[in-house]
């Protein structure tokens, strides 16, 4: 008997791999806003702070695909502090770094313009981090063959 643990517990690479692929559609869909949202029509608030929430979203899956053992919760804070420590990063000016943020790279990754509204969006775009992380682990969950019941309808057969 296992007590208090999970029947089957989710193995750490399988929830890394699906955290990766969602980071990868977070970024996808970040650099099609950033590059289409204004030939598009899209409003320029929409642009900016739509790029930052879905930059914290992509922090957060990726912190949970360095470390898939962690709670939500814990990703989430590690989330936070990365956000804030980028955030405030830009406060600071060396020449290398502001040759760097000038590049797309730079832009997309640091950011250019210090901005409280940000930390905002950022808290925002971690919660839409959690909410999808939680929806999808929900989902596979469901769709999982129970594997105790077919267990334990074999053990009554025999």
């Amino acid at each position: 008997m296992r007590g208090a643990q999970p029947d089957q517990p989710v193995a750490p690479l399988l929830t890394s791999l699906i955290r990766a692929a969602l980071a990868a559609m977070v970024i996808v869909c970040g650099l099609c806003l950033r590059w289409y949202g204004f030939p598009l029509g899209l409003p320029a608030f929409v642009v900016k702070y739509g790029g930052s929430l879905l930059w914290a979203t992509m922090v957060f899956l990726l912190v949970g695909v360095v470390l898939p053992r962690l709670s939500r919760m814990q990703i989430a804070a590690i989330a936070v502090v990365i956000a804030v420590i980028v955030e405030f990063s830009r406060l600071v000016h060396t020449p290398w770094l502001d040759a760097f943020r000038l590049t797309a790279a730079g832009a997309l990754l640091l950011g250019r313009i210090f901005s409280l509204w940000n930390l905002v969006a950022y808290l925002i775009g971690i919660v839409v981090g959690i909410w999808l992380d939680s929806r999808v682990a929900r989902n596979r969950i469901q769709h999982q063959p129970n594997t105790l019941n077919s267990q334990q309808a074999a053990s009554t057969r025999e």
